[in-house]
């Protein structure tokens, strides 16, 4: 009786033991286990695997999720979710000075402005651009920053976007870009051609979207907002001077046309009224002789003005 109840409460040790083991087990095994939750303007790729099994890509985890449970050893890549820009202005938070472009008379000018886009979000599609680009560049975002995103829009948006403003300013001349709306017009629509075709090429795939591209659907075209080309300040004042001098010429071919026609007018006053009588006209009218009309058959005396 004895003997049965030592193995009885043997056993009951043991239970409670393997009961305590298995706890503290399983305490381990969530403790090295994370949670990640996405904020709306956040999307990640969840990597499964570690130290002793291959790493292989799990999910997306979408942008607005709740916390979503990461294995032990596993990975969460964050990459931007929505409008992003690419600034070429030179401002304080740019990320390119003003690009420079040379036009069809060899000119050299200077472009900014800002490039729009959203990163391609579909999945399977983000999954490449991060084994394929993001990972070279640690172009994820960690605790909200990321240096590579910039280093990364560097080589893939900046690089294709003065390649395509350089070729397209090489079918202008400077004086249009500079001070002629529709040439101007004409080209910013051949800038937005070429850097699109550009912008994909150097990437290898449709990795940047429009503006309102929302991770599914049509990408859409990036958007550019560029300002007219820059040409030396040196240039810029001799156009002006140009300018002037034009509009003085202009000015006295006015002058000149008002003077021919003062001179016709006398040619035919001298005609109707004799020399004399044109110079008396002409007298009259600038105020130079006084006329006092003098009733028929009334004298007139005339006192001439004492000197």
């Amino acid at each position: 009786m004895n003997a049965q109840k030592s193995r009885g409460r043997s056993l009951l040790v043991r239970g409670l033991a393997l009961a305590v083991g298995a706890v503290v087990v399983f305490s381990v095994l969530l403790s090295a286990c994370s949670r990640v939750s996405t904020q709306p303007d956040e999307i990640i790729l969840h990597y499964a695997g570690g130290v002793f099994e291959p790493i292989e890509f799990e999910r997306c985890v979408n942008p607005s999720s709740g916390a979503t449970l990461l294995g032990p050893g596993d990975t969460a890549y964050s990459y931007p979710f929505g409008q992003r820009t690419f600034d070429f202005s030179g401002a304080q938070d740019a990320e390119s000075k003003p690009l420079t472009v040379v036009s069809r008379d060899n000119v050299e000018m200077r472009v900014s402005g800002v490039a729009t886009f959203t990163l391609n979000t579909e999945c399977k599609t983000l999954q490449q651009f991060h084994e394929k680009i993001g990972l070279k560049f640690r172009a994820y975002y960690e605790e909200g920053e990321s240096e590579g995103w910039r280093r990364m829009l560097g080589i893939y948006m900046r690089v294709p976007l003065d390649r395509a403003l350089d070729a397209a300013s090489q079918e202008f001349e400077w004086r249009g870009l500079f001070n002629d709306p529709k040439v101007k017009q004409a080209w910013e629509t051949r800038v937005g051609e070429l850097a699109r075709q550009f912008i994909k090429e150097t990437a290898g795939a449709a990795y940047f979207c429009g503006q309102n591209y929302a991770g599914s659907g049509d990408c859409g075209d990036i958007s550019l907002t560029i300002q007219k080309p820059e040409p030396p300040a040196s240039l810029v004042e001799a156009l002006s001077a140009e300018q002037a001098a034009k509009a003085e010429n202009v000015a006295q071919a006015q002058r000149n046309a008002k003077v021919r026609t003062e001179l016709e007018s006398i040619k035919d006053l001298v005609k109707v009224l004799g020399r004399d009588g044109a110079v008396l006209w002409q007298a009259i009218q600038k105020g130079q002789v006084t006329v006092v009309p003098v009733p028929q058959g009334t004298g007139l005396n005339i006192n001439p003005p004492s000197r």
